[in-house]
């Protein structure tokens, strides 16, 4: 029997221990998460221990008044106590973005404004590198905006130089859609030309810029000074603990004990002061460089959208005035002469007479050939399947593309001698 009973105890006293163990750190994680005291802390940490009981095989929970009372002990609330350090460390490493902001003097007001200096530095480097991303991610817009749209601009190129193609000798729209068919794939390019400057003076730039050794050095700088300003102050507050132990108690180990924590913390003096002018150095650096590399490709990207635009707006306003002039054109046309139509004798060529205005200079190269000047009016006899017709022209007859002739239905009466 009392191999059992020392036995139970043994049993008691372990998961009392480990008990203890787990609620210290469910406490401590209960404190990080901002949590002072309360029945929500204590069912979270009760619920945890019975899962952690049945799981593992320990029995009991945690006694709810005694949960209470080690919260509100002063050991567990370092922001009214600084007698642990460890935990105001952690809870900073857990809640910090990178510089710890603090207004507590460490070691003195030169420190205190090195610090200041500092924090508002990795602050100013950290907004300039999120503004550069916010003008990577509206360049990428820009440039797949600029995709869709040459896309859609090369399908509508095509369609209106087909319908112009089939029609050309109907009307006045098949003649405005081969013009603009033409002058869109222009516009289409300038597209193209915006992209290449995009990426060549916008996006790579700036990219390698956010990517860049100094800037992440120079950061990484002042991580570290910022931990070890966290160092520093726990160290003071070692310092001050020692002395309070060697007033209460003057002895050689207490006194041993100051000496070896003073002679750490004036260590720790001497590394701030050379890693923060270096931190300094380095920060201010990367900021004058991050203003002027983003202030070039912002001007850039602007100076290459102007000029984007005002290429396209002269592109449709040359397109617009060649539209308005050939309706002007067809409308201002004299009374003509209609000719007769003779059917075709051959079925590979069309030989209905008609009659064409030359569109386009051509200069023949062989007898056969006949050459044409810009008005010229023809008599077409024949056409053939290969592009070039056969016609007649100041007494001349001969062979020319059908490409440089226009059909027309009518032909001034002062202009008609000259096609025979």
């Amino acid at each position: 029997m009392d191999a059992l009973r020392k036995q139970a105890s043994k049993l008691r006293e372990q998961v009392a221990k480990q008990q203890e163990i787990w609620l210290k750190l469910f406490i401590g994680v209960c404190l990080l998460m901002g949590f002072d005291s309360g029945a929500s802390v204590f069912h979270g940490v009760n619920c945890w221990v019975q899962l952690f009981a049945n799981n593992f095989g320990i029995l009991g929970g945690v006694d709810e008044e005694g949960l209470r009372e080690r919260l509100a002990a002063p050991s567990l609330h370092p922001q009214k106590e600084s007698r642990i350090p460890g935990t105001r460390a952690v809870i900073k490493q857990f809640s910090g973005t990178g510089y710890e902001s603090s207004d507590v003097m460490v070691i003195d007001e030169v420190e205190m404004h090195r610090h200041q200096q500092l924090e508002k530095m990795y602050s100013l480097t950290r907004a300039g590198k999120d503004f550069q991303k916010d003008i990577i991610k509206a360049a990428e817009s820009f440039t797949a905006i600029g995709y869709k749209h040459i896309e859609a601009g090369t399908k509508l190129s095509e369609d209106c130089c087909r319908y112009g193609t089939e029609n050309i000798n109907e009307n006045i729209l098949a003649k405005a859609a081969a013009i603009y068919g033409d002058a869109h794939k222009h516009v289409d390019q300038e597209h193209e030309d915006l992209n290449r400057l995009l990426f060549s003076q916008i996006l790579d730039p700036l990219r390698a810029m956010i990517t860049d050794s100094p800037l992440e050095d120079a950061r990484h700088l002042a991580q570290r000074y910022s931990r070890m300003r966290q160092e520093a102050e726990t160290q003071a507050a070692e310092v001050s603990r020692r002395q309070a132990r060697v007033r209460e108690s003057p002895i050689p180990e207490n006194i041993a004990k100051l000496h070896a924590a003073e002679a750490k913390m004036q260590e720790i003096k001497a590394n701030m002061a050379v890693l923060g002018k270096e931190a300094a150095a380095a920060l201010a650096a990367v900021e004058a460089q991050q203003h002027r590399l983003t202030f070039q490709r912002l001007v850039a990207m602007v100076e290459g959208e102007k000029n984007h635009h005002l290429r396209i707006a002269a592109i449709l306003s040359e397109v617009e005035a060649e539209m308005v002039s050939e309706k002007q054109q067809k409308e201002s046309a004299p009374p003509v002469i209609l000719l007769p139509v003779i059917p075709s004798e051959n079925g590979s060529e069309k030989t209905t007479f008609f009659l064409a205005e030359a569109t386009h200079l051509f200069i023949a190269e062989t007898e056969k050939e006949l050459s044409l000047a810009v008005g010229d009016c023809i008599v077409v006899r024949k056409v053939s399947p290969t592009g070039w017709s056969e016609g007649e022209c100041r007494g001349k007859a001969g062979w020319f593309p059908s490409a440089y002739v226009e059909k027309r239905q009518r032909i001034p009466t002062s202009l008609a001698a000259q096609a025979y």
